[in-house]
C-alpha cells in the first residue's frame, strides 16, 4: 500500500481544519471587536466635545444676542470665549464662530485669525442648519493625521420664533483614538497568536487522539492485505473511534477465520481436483478457461499455458458444432471422438453451469471422462452378441430344415435317413462346442477356475502332442521338430496346456496345403520358453494379424466354419496363456505361411533339480 504523504495525512488536515476554524472565529470576533471599539472611543470623544459645545454655544448666542458698546467688540469677546474653551479641551485644534451669512466672526487658533470677517471655505452652516449638525473625518495636509470637523448652528431662542443665527465649527485631533485603537488591535493581535499557539498545540494534542487508533487500523489493513491476521488494533477509548477499533478487531478475527477456512477448502479442492481420474475443467462468464487439472491436460494432451485464458470449446474442438452459450444450454453429454486409424481415443464431456443466486451466469465446469475402454467393451459386447448369436442359428437353421424334412416323411427313407440324422447329430456337435467354449471363457473371465500346476519336462510333453497329431493326421503334411536336446522343466496346467497346443496345431493343420511342413520348436530367453509353431498355409493379411486372437475373429468366416471351427479357440489359448504367465502372438505374411509363439516362464533352480 502507498505510503500517505505528511500533508494528505488526515492529522494534518484535522489541525489545519481545527486552526482555521479558530482562525475563521477569532477574525470575526477581533473584526466585531475592533468596529464596536472604534465605535465606542469616536462616540465617546465626540460626545465629550459636544457635550462643551453646548456650554459654549449658550455663552456664543449670549455674546452674539447682547447689546454692546463701543468699549468691547463682538470679535474680541467670542475670541476671548473661544481661546478658553480651546484651553481646557486639548484634543481641539480650532474652534470658529460663523454668522448666518458664512463669514468667520472669530476663531482660537490665534496663528489663523487672518480668516476673520472672510467666508467659510464651506457652506458648513448651511450644512448644519439642513440636517441640525454637520460632521466630517479629514486628513490633515501637514501633519497627516486624521481631523475631525464638528458644527452646530447657533438658535436664537429668545424671540417668538427660532432663528439660526450662527454656527460653531470645530477641529478636533481624533488621531489619538486611533492610535488608541492600533494599540488595543495589537494587544488583540499578540493575543491572537499567543492563543493560536496554544490551539496549534492543543489541536495536534487532540488530532492524535483521532489519528492514532486510525493509524493503527491502516497498518493493520496493510497486515491484513499481506496476509497477516495476527496483529490487533489498540482500543483506546469506548467512544465511537474506541467501538470502530473494536469492531474492526471483530472483523479481523472473522477474516482469519474465513482465510482459515478459504484456505482449507482450497486445499481440499485442490487435492480433489489432482487426485481425480477425470479431467475437470472451469470457464469464467465469457467461457475462457481459468482453471484445468492435470487428468484434463494428459487427457487433451496439451499444456497448461496453452489452455489457460482461451475459448473451451476451441480447446475441446467442438467450436463448429457448438458456441459457448450452446454448451451453457446443454443438458447431455458430448462424446469427443480423438480416435486415430489405429488408437481408438475417445471422451465424454458432461457441463454444469455456474450461476448465482440472481441467475446470472458465472462460468461453466465442465467433466471430461475417457470411455474408450467402455465404448470398446460394448463394441465387443454387440460384436460377441452378434457373434454368438450368428453361431448358433447358423446349425440351428441347419437342423431345423433336416428335421422338418425328416417330419415330411424323409426318415422312411433308409438312404436319406441316416445321412439327415448325421447331420442333424454333428450340428449338434458343433452347438455343444461352441457352448463349452463360451462357458470355458466365462469362467476365465470371471476367474472361476484354478489352474492344477505341477512341473513337467516341457520337451517330452511337447513331443507326446506332436507325436499324438502326427499319428493321426490324415494329410500329407510333414512335422518338422527344432526342438532343443536340453531339458526344460515348467509349471504348467497340462491339460490347459494340451488344449492350448492342440488348438493352435489344429488351424496350422486346417490352413497348410498337402505336401506342406509345419515346424515345432523352442528357445530359451532369460527365465522364458520361447514356443513356435509355424506352417506353410495360406497366411494372414498384416492387418488382420493383431486379431486372429479376438473372440470370434475369423480372417475367412466361410472357409473357417466349413472346417468346423467356432473362432473361439485361440481367443482361449490367450487367456489361458497369459494365466501362466506367458504371452501369445502370431506373425504371418500372406501367402507364407503363419507361426504362433507363446511364452511360458521356467526355473532354472528347479530344472536341475529334476535332472
Amino acid at each position: 500500500m502507498q505510503k500517505v504523504s505528511f500533508f494528505k495525512s488526515i492529522h494534518v488536515k484535522l489541525v489545519l481544519i481545527y486552526i482555521l476554524l479558530i482562525i475563521i472565529a477569532l477574525q470575526i470576533i477581533g473584526l466585531y471587536f475592533s468596529k464596536k471599539l472604534e465605535e465606542n472611543l469616536k462616540d465617546n470623544f465626540q460626545s465629550s466635545i459636544t457635550q462643551s459645545m453646548d456650554l459654549v454655544q449658550f455663552s456664543i448666542r449670549e455674546e452674539i444676542l447682547k447689546e454692546r458698546d463701543d468699549t468691547t467688540s463682538l470679535e474680541t469677546s467670542l475670541n476671548v470665549i473661544l481661546s478658553e474653551f480651546a484651553t481646557g479641551e486639548g484634543a481641539i485644534n480650532e474652534i470658529r464662530v460663523i454668522d448666518k451669512r458664512n463669514r468667520v466672526l472669530a476663531t482660537s487658533d490665534s496663528s489663523n485669525r487672518s480668516i476673520i470677517g472672510q467666508k467659510s471655505p464651506d457652506d458648513i452652516v448651511q450644512k448644519a442648519m439642513t440636517s441640525g449638525y454637520y460632521e466630517k473625518i479629514k486628513i490633515d495636509e501637514q501633519t497627516r493625521n486624521r481631523v475631525w470637523l464638528y458644527a452646530k448652528p447657533i438658535v436664537d431662542t429668545t424671540g417668538p420664533n427660532t432663528e439660526i443665527i450662527g454656527a460653531i465649527y470645530i477641529e478636533a485631533d481624533i488621531e489619538q483614538v486611533f492610535k488608541q485603537l492600533k494599540d488595543i488591535n495589537s494587544i488583540f493581535a499578540v493575543g491572537t497568536a499567543m492563543s493560536l499557539f496554544i490551539t496549534i498545540i492543543l489541536g495536534i494534542l487532540i488530532a492524535r487522539t483521532i489519528t492514532r487508533p486510525i493509524s493503527d487500523m491502516r497498518r493493520q489493513a496493510q497486515a491484513m492485505a499481506k496476509g497477516n491476521f495476527s496483529r490487533k488494533v489498540r482500543v483506546y477509548g469506548t467512544d465511537e473511534i474506541g467501538q470502530l477499533a473494536i469492531a474492526f478487531n471483530h472483523m479481523t478475527n472473522r477474516l482469519q477465520e474465513a482465510q482459515s477456512t478459504t484456505e482449507a477448502e482450497r486445499r481440499k479442492l485442490a487435492s480433489v481436483l489432482s487426485n481425480m481420474t477425470d479431467g475437470v475443467i472451469a470457464t469464467d462468464r465469457k467461457g475462457r478457461i481459468i482453471l484445468i487439472n492435470e487428468p484434463a491436460l494428459s487427457q487433451l494432451h496439451v499444456t497448461r499455458e496453452t489452455t489457460l485464458n482461451r475459448p473451451i470449446a476451441s480447446v475441446l474442438g467442438i467450436e463448429q458444432d457448438y458456441s459457448f452459450e450452446d454448451l451453457i444450454h446443454l443438458k447431455e453429454a458430448v462424446n469427443l471422438n480423438f480416435s486415430t486409424a489405429d488408437t481408438p481415443y475417445i471422451l465424454r464431456a458432461n457441463f454444469s453451469v455456474i450461476q448465482k443466486e440472481t441467475g446470472f451466469v458465472n462460468g461453466l465446469i465442465t467433466v471430461l471422462h475417457d470411455i474408450t475402454e467402455q465404448e470398446k467393451i460394448d463394441m465387443e459386447r454387440r460384436e460377441f452378441v452378434a457373434n454368438v448369436s450368428h453361431e448358433l442359428r447358423t446349425p440351428l437353421t441347419t437342423m431345423r430344415s433336416y428335421l422338418e424334412a425328416l417330419a415330411d416323411g424323409a426318415w422312411q427313407d433308409e438312404n436319406i435317413a441316416p445321412q439327415f440324422l448325421n447331420v442333424t447329430q454333428t450340428e449338434t456337435e458343433r452347438m455343444i462346442r461352441l457352448v463349452n467354449d463360451l462357458l470355458q471363457l466365462s469362467k476365465m473371465d470371471s476367474q472361476e477356475y484354478v489352474l492344477n500346476t505341477d512341473y513337467v519336462e516341457f520337451n517330452k510333453f511337447f513331443g507326446r502332442i506332436i507325436d499324438r497329431f502326427e499319428m493321426s493326421k490324415s494329410q500329407n503334411v510333414s512335422f518338422i521338430r527344432l526342438l532343443p536336446e536340453t531339458s526344460y522343466f515348467v509349471d504348467i496346467d497340462t491339460d490347459k496346456l494340451t488344449q492350448v497346443i492342440d488348438n493352435i496345431i489344429s488351424n496350422a493343420l486346417k490352413y497348410s496345403p498337402d505336401g506342406g511342413n509345419i515346424r515345432f520348436g523352442f528357445t530359451v530367453h532369460a527365465n522364458m520358453l520361447k514356443v513356435m509353431i509355424s506352417d506353410d498355409g495360406m497366411g494372414i493379411p498384416k492387418e488382420n494379424v493383431g486379431r486372429i486372437f479376438d473372440r470370434f475373429y475369423r480372417v475367412d468366416r466361410a472357409r473357417a466354419r466349413s472346417m468346423g471351427g467356432t473362432g473361439l479357440g485361440l481367443a482361449i489359448a490367450r487367456e489361458m496363456i497369459e494365466a501362466h504367465g506367458g504371452k501369445i502372438w502370431a506373425e504371418s505374411e500372406e501367402g507364407m505361411g503363419t507361426t504362433v509363439f507363446f511364452t511360458l516362464p521356467y526355473e532354472l533352480d528347479e530344472a536341475e533339480d529334476w535332472e
